[in-house]
């Protein structure tokens, strides 16, 4: 009997251990933030060059839609809670492919959000729970927490310095990511946290995964990702935990936008995104930018000071 019960305590310690190791593995990264942030430009640059997979949604002609859907990336950035909410770029572009049901957001934080994504959603409070589930991804580092394992740290490295087949081949691999089961889960958590502070129904993500469960055909990136069901649940459970008190959805002028969507123009390969501001937003009003030469936004830190070859530590 005693050494039955030896081996018992002894198996839940191992289990425990490789319990602890695997965390620690999930959340190792040894790339520099001040990296993610060049590598982020790096890549925002290599997808703003392809035009024929990623058509962006002209900021001329269309500004009530990109002010709008900026006004809901402000709401959640500038509760407190975000990391590098003050040292990421935070730059949207929307992608007129009414076709993908999708958003994704790339180290350093630019955003990137599909026109049939913002045709499916029914309510604002669903768009801000998908936006939060993304910027939860950029600002806790997932990507290159990932890629640092799948192709290593000089590969990472080599793309932040502009080696430009290493950015097409880490571009490529941040926008078909799969992220671990932890990770997604986390950043979902994360996404009820980052509304809580805001007038929304926190749980706004939930809407989302319960409007995929009844379509007929589900997106194909949900085959890689953890299944909706349990997500409804973790998502509305964090959400009760938590006590948050908002309640809107704003179905009523999320609808309104909706009708903007079919005003856009055909993509013509300009390059017009604007940068979200990256301090306070009674200092920064959208549409306030910083141009090069050329005439394109230039994704900077000059809000906060910030060298973007310094290293970035972590708000206390």
């Amino acid at each position: 009997m005693k050494i039955r019960i030896r081996w018992t305590i002894s198996l839940i310690v191992l289990l425990c251990s490789c319990k602890s190791l695997k965390d620690s593995w999930d959340n190792l990264n040894l790339f520099p933030v001040s990296q993610d942030v060049e590598l982020g430009k790096q890549v925002n640059l290599e997808i703003s060059n392809n035009q024929k997979d990623f058509p962006k949604v002209s900021e001329q002609g269309n500004e009530e839609l990109y002010q709008y859907v900026r006004g809901v990336v402000h709401k959640i950035l500038y509760n407190g809670s975000i990391d590098y909410a003050k040292d990421f770029a935070w730059q949207l572009t929307l992608i007129n492919d009414i076709k993908t049901q999708n958003a994704f957001a790339t180290p350093g934080g630019y955003i990137y959000v599909y026109t049939g994504l913002l045709k499916f959603l029914d309510s604002e409070d669903q768009l801000a729970g998908v936006l939060g589930h993304e910027i939860a991804h950029a600002s806790l580092r997932h990507s290159t927490k990932q890629l640092s394992k799948m192709v290593g740290l000089q590969v990472l490295s080599d793309a932040a310095l502009g080696n430009q087949e290493t950015v097409k081949q880490v571009a490529t691999a941040i926008i078909g990511l799969s992220f671990s089961r932890a990770h997604e889960t986390q950043a979902d958590s994360m996404s009820v946290i980052y509304l809580c502070p805001t007038e929304y129904n926190a749980a706004g993500a939930s809407g989302f995964f319960k409007k995929i469960q009844g379509q007929p055909t589900q997106p194909e990136w949900l085959s890689t990702h953890p299944n909706p069901n349990n997500r409804i649940q973790n998502i509305d459970g964090k959400f009760k935990s938590l006590g948050c008190k908002g309640r809107e959805t704003y179905v009523e002028r999320y609808q309104k936008m909706k009708l903007l969507l079919d005003k856009i123009a055909p993509a013509n390969g300009t390059n017009d995104t604007k940068t979200l501001p990256n301090s306070n937003p009674n200092q920064n009003k959208p549409g306030n930018t910083n141009k090069d030469k050329m005439g394109k936004t230039a994704p900077t830190n000059q809000g906060n000071g910030q060298d973007p070859h310094k290293k970035i530590e972590k708000p206390k």
